[in-house]
């Protein structure tokens, strides 16, 4: 993977957690969210997005051979499977607010969101 490219998914994760701590103490504090949930979100999907940047990027380098791609895809596939049966586990044995899980979530959309315009303002398109 090419630096910019590592550069740009830290940038996105650190977007990414600099959103979540804002919404923690600005609605943590209200009682609109559980804090724990929205913590929970928040760490599930940064540590997925960085699982799925780096695996996806590891399997398409240009110099990949047919087996890397291989295990590649079997490895994202193994991750998917992990975080789903993860995410289950979490709203079955644990009552965990879906709202505020969401809530977690929802600014690593906006931390994308973010560093793409800061990208397209600095290349000047």
């Amino acid at each position: 993977m090419e630096a910019a490219s590592k550069k740009m998914i830290l940038r996105i994760e650190l977007w990414h957690t600099l959103m979540l701590l804002v919404l923690l103490v600005t609605l943590g504090r209200t009682g609109v969210v559980e804090p724990q949930a929205l913590l929970i979100g928040g760490l599930f999907m940064g540590v997925n997005f960085f699982l799925l940047s780096y695996g996806v990027a590891w399997t398409l380098t240009p110099l990949a051979s047919n087996g890397r791609i291989k295990t590649g895809f079997f490895l994202l596939i193994l991750k998917v499977l992990i975080f789903l049966g993860v995410l289950t586990t979490i709203f079955f044995r644990f009552e965990i607010d879906a709202l505020s899980f969401a809530a977690g979530f929802s600014p690593l959309l906006v931390a994308m969101l973010v560093e793409a315009l800061r990208t397209r303002a600095r290349s000047g398109i």
